[in-house]
């Protein structure tokens, strides 16, 4: 069995972990903006959209963010449901349709009338004390479901008590909170809080470096691969997240040359 050590893990970070390795990536359109409010609202539709082929990824982030304008927060508190059911009728992301985007749209709007942004929602379910940050996305992705309503976003924003791996909203919040030369956030939450967005890529490492032994991708398999990186990491275990799925994503990235 393949094993990291602090140091190969440290070259691989050191080496990937750059925006030239961004694309193509939803990440990088959160480079378009500037001011916090629109990085975390286009961020929530970037990392609600991240399934399935990339090419395809990239296409529908960028027709919503063009839909909705250059400052998508303040452009979603002017945009009524029915417009935005009118503007999204015809759009289709795998499993999507207008009905889900509509949804998790019109929750970002509802979110920001009633905590003034997102990260002050999501800091309402957060508690430090607890081991990590599941809790808090939980009641997060309760409160996107509830003033979704009457549409419905239905898998854009998973249900951590279903035993989804809750790869998206894990991306998510590594963008919001984590900040280097890739992520941009400021979120006041802890990194040492953050889980592991499980996707293929990281499954794979997490198997054949002995961070799992668990076949599925569960929310119980993220936690255990981000419990394996704390032990290289204990402050920032999604640090090496990016840098490691390079490999996978992108094609002619070697993390084994490193």
């Amino acid at each position: 069995m393949k094993k990291f050590s602090k140091q190969k893990l440290e070259r691989i970070y050191k080496n990937f972990n750059k925006k030239e390795y961004v694309h193509p990536d939803p990440l990088w359109y959160l480079y378009n903006y500037s001011n916090h409010e629109d990085i975390e609202a286009a961020g929530l539709i970037a990392s609600c959209l991240a399934y399935g082929n990339i090419k395809i990824i990239m296409r529908s982030v960028k027709i919503i963010l063009d839909l909705i304008g250059k400052n998508p927060a303040q452009s979603l508190d002017t945009k009524s449901d029915s417009w935005l059911k009118k503007n999204t009728a015809d759009f289709v992301h795998r499993f999507a349709k207008s009905d889900n985007i509509t949804g998790l749209l019109k929750a970002i709007r509802e979110i920001r009338k009633e905590y003034g942004s997102i990260e002050a929602c999501f800091l309402k379910g957060y508690n430090i004390n607890d081991k990590d940050i599941l809790p808090a996305a939980k009641n997060f992705s309760d409160i996107i479901h509830e003033k979704a309503y009457p549409f419905n976003p239905a898998h854009l924003m998973p249900r951590p008590e279903k035993n989804s791996s809750c790869k998206r909203l894990n991306l998510y919040l590594r963008w919001m909170v984590r900040n280097d030369d890739v992520d941009p956030g400021w979120w006041k939450i802890e990194n040492s809080k953050l889980i592991i967005p499980l996707d293929t890529h990281m499954h794979k490492i997490g198997l054949e470096y002995g961070l799992t032994s668990k076949k599925g991708t569960t929310i119980k398999t993220a936690q255990e691969i981000t419990k394996g990186f704390k032990k290289f990491s204990p402050e920032d275990p999604v640090k090496y997240d990016f840098a490691l799925t390079r490999e996978g994503i992108r094609g002619g990235v070697k993390i084994e040359d490193v």
